[in-house]
């Protein structure tokens, strides 16, 4: 039941390459509501906004906490993207089951690094590793290698930053 629950603040990224590419990676376990299908493993680096923290700061965190990412200057950013979790039959106490889902601010990013820099798979900031494989892909591709219940939101921001990946 989400009646009476929030939306956690959340921030996306999309971190485009010099060929207007994205990065995406692959999720290796589900989190609670988070949950992974076969064969939609992918998605584009996202992460919750701490309590009084700047979404612009959030998103700089969040892609160097899942990506090691410290390289990137900002293009754009949406307004603000909502989703629904799935049902979630885990515990009460699971640190996303008060929640209904995310509400997103999504940023366009330019990757100015180079892709040894790219290492989702070692634990920053006490957060364990998310991804455990990364890619670059279009931006209008992404959408169908997630998840359903995210799919609005990817379509969405592939509508909004369709020019920063020209």
């Amino acid at each position: 039941m989400t009646e009476g629950k929030l939306y956690r603040p959340n921030v996306g990224i999309a971190l485009f390459n010099a060929a207007g590419h994205v990065l995406i990676g692959r999720r290796f376990r589900d989190d609670g509501p988070e949950i992974i299908l076969p064969g939609l493993e992918w998605q584009m680096p996202q992460g919750g906004i701490d309590a009084g923290e700047n979404p612009r700061d959030a998103v700089m965190r969040e892609l160097w906490e899942e990506t090691g990412v410290t390289n990137a200057d900002y293009l754009s950013e949406t307004d603000w993207l909502t989703y629904e979790f799935p049902p979630f039959a885990g515990p009460p106490s699971h640190r996303l089951a008060k929640f209904r889902g995310q509400r997103q601010k999504w940023f366009a990013l330019r990757f100015t690094g180079s892709d040894a820099e790219i290492d989702p798979l070692t634990p920053r900031n006490g957060q364990p590793a998310e991804f455990d494989q990364w890619r670059w892909e279009r931006l209008d591709r992404v959408a169908e290698l997630v998840v359903p219940f995210r799919r609005e939101v990817y379509r969405t921001v592939a509508q909004r930053f369709a020019a920063c990946a020209g």
